[in-house]
């Protein structure tokens, strides 16, 4: 070995290793922790300099002292706190509030961390990583999910098509009518050996810019929901034996609807581009808190009485992406 690729070496505290004759394709990070191996001494006959080997046709490019030494880091943009998962670098949002136990939350944003005040910071790190298995999971399932979201995205020009009630719905410009002031109208054509098609004509202009046609388009589907959301409220109150009071459409990125102890009810308007079925869940689950105000099981019980079927139809909830606007 020649002195400088010796003190090259040292400089960096590396003990030369076996040549590797074929480098084979990175996997992606493994969910579990891994032990590092122990360093065993090579012996003198492995060691070669590396100008000596010729790389594979098939070789993946030379990686950078840095690139090979950092790791890949997902962070929350509210990131106080970070630990090491595995291979990845998880840099979460920590806070602390009157709670009896750790949680964790894992949104479109990364991690979200959440402990009682008398807990310690390393117990906090010691929960954390027991649960790091469930943690990059949920993070891998969340940037799929993003992805999805951003593939489905809508680009708003006549033709386009978007999700009504569960079905697809192509948006049509149409210069020639007002549509009775609320700018656009729902229509269907039913063709033969084929499903019914659904056209939303919207009263604009062949030159409008995509965010006319957006937001006619959203004002449309708003006002849908907040009669639908009205009507099925009035439908299911006196199953749940409760009565609402107000009802507000929310825009929230991460919630469908909330309610308070008054009898005011939130859901989000993009709820409408969900199947009836699916919707009916989420206005029992917060009519359901008009009478238990948390998720124990008395208040499962209370869902499950109007909706049997709520774990499926909150499974299609989380799963199904709805496109981004």
């Amino acid at each position: 070995m020649t002195t400088l690729l010796r003190f090259t070496l040292d400089l960096f505290g590396f003990e030369p290793a076996a040549p590797v004759q074929r480098r084979k394709p990175a996997r992606p990070p493994v969910l579990k922790q891994k032990e590092a191996p122990a360093q065993t001494d090579p012996a003198p006959s492995a060691i070669k300099s590396i100008a000596d080997q010729s790389a594979p046709a098939d070789a993946l490019p030379p990686q950078t002292l840095q690139q090979s030494l950092t790791p890949t880091t997902l962070r929350h943009p509210r990131a106080s706190r970070q630990t090491l998962l595995g291979d990845v670098v998880v840099a979460y949002e920590f806070t602390r509030g009157k709670r009896r136990t750790i949680g964790f939350s894992v949104g479109p944003d990364g991690l979200a961390v959440r402990a009682p005040q008398w807990v310690p910071l390393p117990d906090i790190d010691k929960a954390v990583l027991e649960k790091s298995d469930w943690i990059l999971k949920k993070l891998q399932e969340m940037r799929e999910r993003g992805r999805q979201l951003e593939a489905s995205r809508i680009e708003w020009a006549d033709g386009c098509v978007l999700l009504f009630l569960g079905r697809q719905v192509t948006v049509r410009l149409d210069p020639r009518h007002a549509f009775s002031g609320v700018g656009a109208e729902l229509q269907s054509v039913e063709l033969p050996d084929s499903p019914i098609a659904w056209t939303l004509h919207v009263g604009l202009p062949h030159s409008a810019a995509p965010a006319q046609i957006r937001d006619a388009v959203q004002a449309w589907l708003m006002r849908q929901a907040k009669r639908l959301f009205t009507e099925r409220l009035d439908h299911f109150a006196p199953q749940v034996s409760v009565q609402w009071r107000k009802l507000s459409l929310s825009s929230a990125g991460t919630r469908w609807g909330s309610a308070s102890a008054d009898g005011s009810i939130r859901l989000n308007w993009r709820l409408i581009h969900f199947r009836q079925a699916v919707i009916d869940y989420v206005v029992v689950h917060e009519l359901s808190h008009l009478r238990v105000m948390d998720h124990s099981p008395r208040f499962w019980d209370t869902v499950r009485a109007v909706v049997p079927d709520y774990a499926q139809l909150r499974g299609q909830l989380k799963d199904e992406a709805i496109p981004k606007w």
